[in-house]
This record gives structure tokens, sequence and C-alpha cells, in this order.
């Protein structure tokens, strides 16, 4: 298994694996698009180099040639420049430019935020998660954050207990849309 820095190549794979994490968030604004329009979107995000390694860092898992896993964050002071790029491109998808996908703030101050997090379902046991867990401590390092932050759903239990067996430990509640997250963070070594 390979772990790189994304490229534009990768932006339909990591958009597959992206909607694992949107499907998961259940957001009822999400559920009123048309989603293949929502993937445009998605995708010409994750094709722009502020979100490849700019403002944000996208991380892949490959294998075999096949992106199999990617992860991606940014530090808490790009978060609202991030999500009004990503909302520049509603228009472009045939959407209104008045929508908001995501309205409410998910990093915390002085934290590199891990965003998203996803392994491919036929992939998943084989340590892809781990690899990529390390790779955002280390980002956060490069980046001099000394805290790696990232939110778990309430309804996800058994995730919350594998961050915290990562070493993270909740710090906060985080609301987004009408879903409760349990924000958790960890300390991460700045000797790189």
């Amino acid at each position: 298994m390979l772990i790189r820095k994304a490229t534009k190549k990768d932006s339909s794979a990591i958009v597959s694996l992206f909607n694992i994490i949107i499907d998961e968030m259940d957001l009822d604004v999400i559920k009123s698009l048309d989603r293949s329009k929502l993937d445009i979107v998605f995708q010409k995000s994750f094709e722009t180099q502020e979100f490849l390694t700019d403002w944000a860092q996208t991380t892949v898992a490959v294998e075999n040639d096949k992106v199999v896993g990617f992860l991606y964050g940014y530090s808490f002071e790009n978060e609202k420049k991030i999500n009004k790029l990503m909302h520049s491109f509603l228009q472009d998808a045939g959407l209104s430019p008045s929508i908001v996908i995501f309205s409410d703030p998910e990093a915390f101050p002085n934290e590199w935020y891990l965003n998203s997090i996803a392994v491919d379902p036929e992939y998943q046991g084989h340590g892809i998660g781990s690899k990529l867990l390390e790779t955002a401590s280390i980002v956060a390092a490069k980046q001099n954050k000394n805290k790696l932050g990232l939110n778990v759903d309430w309804e996800n239990p058994r995730a919350e207990a594998l961050y915290y067996s990562y070493g993270f430990r909740n710090v906060g509640l985080t609301i987004l849309g009408d879903h409760n997250y349990n924000h958790l963070q960890k300390n991460v070594k700045n000797n790189l």
C-alpha cells in the first residue's frame, strides 16, 4: 500500500469515498439535492490546488493502482475559505448558488482539522485507516499544529472507541445539521 498526496486525477475516486461520509452525515440539505450535481461540486473542489495542497491537504491510500482510502483536512484558519471555494462550484454544477451545503463550523481553534477520512469497505480491516490517521498527525505537525481534531457522530460509538485507541479525547460538542458530534482531539508532536 502506498500513501501519497492526492492529485487532480484522484478526484473521482476521492468523491466516491467522500460520499460514504456524506451519506452517514444524513444532512437534510444533501437529501434535497441532485446527488450527481453535488458530485460535480465535490469533484471540482478536489481538483483544485487549494483542496489538494494549498489550503487543505488531501492524501490517498493506493493499492494496486486503485485509490482505496483518503483523508482530507485543514488548519482551523482555512475552514471558511475552503467552504466558500466549494460553494463557488454550485452554479457550475447547475445548482443554486444560494444553497449552503456546509454551514456549521467544524474545526476548533488552533488545530489541524481532519474533515474526512474514509476507506473503501472492501479494504477495511487492513490497516489503511491507521496509516491515514498516522499521516494526519504528521501533516498537522508539519503545519505547526499541536492538536489534531475531528468530529465523531454520537450514533457511531464504535468509531469513537477506535479514535480513543489512537489517543484522541473528547474536548467538546459540535452540531452539524441535526446531528450531535463529539469533537475529539489528539496531541501531536512537532519533532519533525
